[in-house]
């Protein structure tokens, strides 16, 4: 049996250092990597699990069970060591399952259990992997990615991996997309860096649990290094249009290039790999344009700017917003926080905790530790959110919350708002939520939000903007706020999928036009009348419950790459889903959200609804439904028209 990425590298480490190393590590995660180790069950078998919490890694164990799983270790790790720290044997199938079980500290259900055996892929065989295709049939076949985020990277290696020639269209000068574009203080993932990375890309070497902008930034960049995609990525090229002629059964796309020019290049396929939180949204004030001093977005951060003893106005405090402040606070002289909405944040002393050596040594060296550490930050993280968001109709108090797991939800939020706050009623008035938990985007907090807003050089304003002037702000009741610096936290133009590229289908069909204000595709990635045209991170796959987007991608680039080893092999020209099943997936995705807490009527503004109030961009089914969804496409469902026919 040969050694894999995933079960760790040799080591001598003497045990002193061993020792001191298990003292920053997960529990639950080390004894799970010792049954693999010695292949006894007795190290979780021996262990009560008391139960996983968000990201309680720890799992409540007592502070006695953790030193004692600790000798126990140590000693089996130190007989490895000297042993010259073979290879594992695989665990017997039913030996997995009881881990699973017992991680979990609940039974793993059998509709998830095909979806964590994926992510955990404990033989490495990257099971999301696409077979091949003979290159005969792929010489003349050509894909364009439009994007080089993180769903763009993954359809660039996938690809490559299939043999299917392709090019990947950048509109900005390297990859990342989001972790490209948004470097403003205090940018972090809000998603466990463990849990958010390609799940045949692990990296053990994160500085921080949640890291921060230029460490992501980092990773996507080595990833398209290993995977040697630069030479396919045109950096600084952003697609204006793409066009499909139904004779020649290509898509032919214009490019706009640096200096300005316009040129165009043709595809058999496309993907979009563009994102929904790519364009900014900068709010309609009157006299934005007369203020004096800088202004910018947070998404195009100027940092030829000193903030540094300047009085800056913070303009939005959603997930942006959350961030800057606290990481800009004492640098400037003053800083007014405008916000429109009070936000519900869920407690998480870890957020910015950096990743202690210990920790990182045993994702190194203990076999199998690195999985299961992402194991534990998936579970409970991946369709717990939607238990909270799934509205119980025969619930009281539909005005605060949507059914009993929601108001605990609220409670514990309440609890740790409060116990910051303290009694500061005005303040308490001002962070306190009125509308359900969990109906908009919830919030990691380590205290620093509520600590900043506390500092006397801050000051939260929740009045109304009413213009803009050139020397700051003033709101509805008329009270004017002087500022040097205008900072706009104020998001994206989430609802307006792809724009602003143009597409035009079959018999001219203009996709912005049919979608309206209403963007629907079949499972969120394919659309009647635009053949050959698949989306990654499509209408309806916005994950606002749990879980990674970046798994998301994985699961609809394996489909895609079904789809298309269909098309090449089958000899089709195009193929495109039928309006009848497309409407029916419509249908019973919107009947599933407006079943949820984000659909709640006290929730007037929210990235996920649009202009009629309507949710078309977040996805309510747990993720192993969406994987069984993607899992075996049926082509029954799909026009694919083959020579003969067109």
């Amino acid at each position: 049996m040969t050694r894999s990425f995933h079960s760790a590298r040799p080591f001598s480490t003497p045990t002193s250092e061993i020792a001191a190393a298990l003292e920053e590590v997960s529990i639950p995660t080390l004894l799970l990597s010792m049954v693999h180790l010695t292949g006894d069950p007795s190290f979780v078998r021996d262990f009560a699990q008391a139960g996983l919490f968000l990201n309680e890694i720890q799992g409540f164990m007592s502070e006695e069970d953790k030193a004692r799983a600790r000798a126990a270790a140590l000693s089996a790790i130190v007989q490895y060591r000297d042993r010259g720290c073979p290879v594992p044997e695989p665990l017997p199938a039913a030996l997995v399952r009881e881990m699973l079980d017992w991680a979990a500290a609940e039974p793993v259900d059998e509709d998830n259990l095909a979806l964590v055996l994926e992510e955990l892929d404990l033989d490495a065989a990257d099971p999301r992997r696409p077979a091949a295709l003979d290159p005969a049939h792929t010489q003349d076949f050509r894909v364009a990615v439009i994007g080089c985020g993180e769903s763009g990277l993954l359809a660039g290696i996938r690809l490559r991996q299939a043999g299917i020639p392709f090019v990947i269209l950048e509109k900005n000068g390297g990859p990342g997309g989001t972790w490209w574009e948004n470097s403003y203080p205090g940018a972090r993932v809000d998603v466990a860096n463990h849990l958010y990375c390609y799940s045949f890309e692990p990296s053990n070497h994160w500085q921080h649990f949640f890291a921060e902008q230029p460490e992501l930034a980092a990773y996507f960049s080595d990833v398209m290094r290993r995977h040697e995609l630069e030479s396919h990525v045109q950096w600084n090229t952003e697609v204006v249009s793409a066009v499909w002629d139904d004779d020649r059964a290509v898509w032919t796309l214009t490019v706009r290039t640096a200096d300005g020019g316009t040129r165009t290049l043709t595809a058999n396929a496309v993907i979009t790999a563009v994102g929904q939180l790519n364009r900014p949204q900068l709010p309609d004030l009157p006299g934005r344009d007369t203020f004096g001093g800088p202004s910018f977005h947070s998404a195009r951060w100027d940092h030829d700017v000193d903030l540094t003893g300047k009085r800056v106005a913070l303009v939005g405090a959603g997930a942006s917003g959350f961030q800057i402040a606290p990481a800009i606070a004492e640098q400037v002289a003053h800083l007014d926080v405008f916000q429109r909405t009070a936000q519900w944040m869920f407690p998480n002393p870890m957020y910015h905790d950096r990743v202690p050596d210990g920790a990182r040594w045993a994702m190194d060296h203990l076999p199998f530790y690195a999985r299961w550490y992402r194991f534990l930050l998936l579970w409970p993280g991946a369709d717990k959110g939607l238990d909270a968001a799934r509205v119980d109709p025969d619930y009281a108090d539909q005005a605060n919350a949507v059914s009993e797991v929601n108001a605990l939800a609220r409670m514990m939020f309440t609890e740790w708002i409060t116990s910051q706050v303290g009694d500061d009623a005005d303040l308490l008035a001002r962070v306190l939520p009125d509308y359900p938990a969990t109906g908009k985007r919830t919030l990691q907090d380590n205290g620093s939000w509520l600590t900043t807003l506390k500092r006397p050089d801050v000051r939260l304003v929740r009045t109304p903007i009413a213009r803009i002037t050139p020397s700051g702000l003033v709101t509805v009741d008329g009270e004017a706020y002087d500022a040097d610096v205008i900072v706009y936290a104020t998001g994206f133009r989430a609802t307006e999928l792809l724009a602003p590229l143009t597409i035009t289908g079959r018999d001219g069909a203009d996709l912005h036009s049919e979608w309206g204000r209403r963007p629907y595709a079949y499972l969120g990635v394919t659309v009647p009348k635009f053949p050959n045209l698949f989306m990654m991170y499509g209408p309806g796959t916005h994950l606002a419950h749990g879980g990674s987007l970046i798994m998301h991608s994985e699961l609809q680039m394996a489909y895609i790459n079904s789809c298309l080893e269909h098309l090449i092999g089958a000899g089709a020209r195009s193929m495109e889903p039928l309006p009848g099943p497309t409407e029916e997936w419509h249908r019973r995705t919107q009947e599933q959200i407006t079943k949820t807490v984000w659909a709640h009527p006290s929730i007037a503004h929210s990235y996920f609804k649009n202009a009629d109030g309507e949710i078309h961009t977040v996805s309510p089914w747990r993720l192993c439904e969406y994987r069984a969804f993607l899992q075996n496409p049926d082509w029954s469902r799909f026009q694919v028209r083959a020579d003969e026919t067109v």
